[in-house]
């Protein structure tokens, strides 16, 4: 039915050995200071900081600067706590979901396969090669930095170019209903949605108990 599945990466092919909550803490310890903010604060701003910085690091410092100063903190405390972050936090200790590799060999036997991820370029690739995938896909879509972040439709529609696929003739894989499912179908592309635990809406296309659904894919039959 399809002949192009488009991968997101963040808690679908893989997660980190240890959260984000877990370095921070770290972090402010490095530093020798109380935490003042939770990673939440850090991920609900994170778009903010996207055009106007270079890299993911650079992104970080930026936004720590800016949720220290709300903080009534200086700026430069919340740099150096970014500084020890990035320093904690190994981008390719990243560890794969159940079934998440064997379902990537499965389906490139006879697909093509892409990756459509918000993230910054450096630390996605970053994940792919701690994973093994570094060659795994014939595209990567860095949504947020390559096109507009999920869930616009831009980014599903770049994948689809490069791979010279139409989009009734593809399907994204990925955990987030706001950005996974709901990006795939704003650009006509179906949608597997990694069970998170939660009521879907909006509702995919199908719906996997684990990455190991794909080793024999939902929309075949046997």
């Amino acid at each position: 039915m399809y002949e192009t599945v488009l991968f997101d990466i963040d808690d679908t092919l893989c997660t980190y050995r240890r959260t984000a909550a877990a370095v921070l803490d770290e972090a402010f310890g490095t530093v020798g200071v109380e935490p003042y903010f939770e990673a939440s604060a850090y991920h609900d701003r994170y778009a903010e900081f996207v055009d106007d910085t270079e890299d993911i690091d650079d992104l970080r410092r930026e936004c720590f600067a800016a949720i220290s100063a709300d903080a009534g903190r200086d700026p430069d405390l919340g740099r150096a706590v970014a500084d020890a972050f990035a320093a904690a936090r190994d981008h390719s200790n990243v560890k794969p979901l159940p079934g998440a590799l064997e379902a990537v060999e499965a389906l490139s036997r006879d697909h093509r396969v892409g990756v459509v991820t918000n993230g910054a370029p450096a630390m996605q690739r970053a994940k792919l090669r701690g994973l093994g995938l570094a060659d795994a896909f014939e595209t990567v879509v860095h949504a947020g930095y390559d096109a507009r972040a999920k869930p616009h439709p831009e980014p599903f529609e770049r994948a689809l170019a490069a791979l010279d696929t139409p989009a009734e003739s593809a399907i994204h894989v990925g955990n987030s209903l706001s950005s996974d499912v709901a990006g795939a179908h704003a650009a006509g592309v179906a949608s597997a949605w990694l069970d998170a635990g939660t009521t879907p809406d909006p509702t995919p296309t199908y719906t996997l108990g684990s990455m190991a659904d794909l080793t024999r894919p939902p929309w075949r039959s046997y």
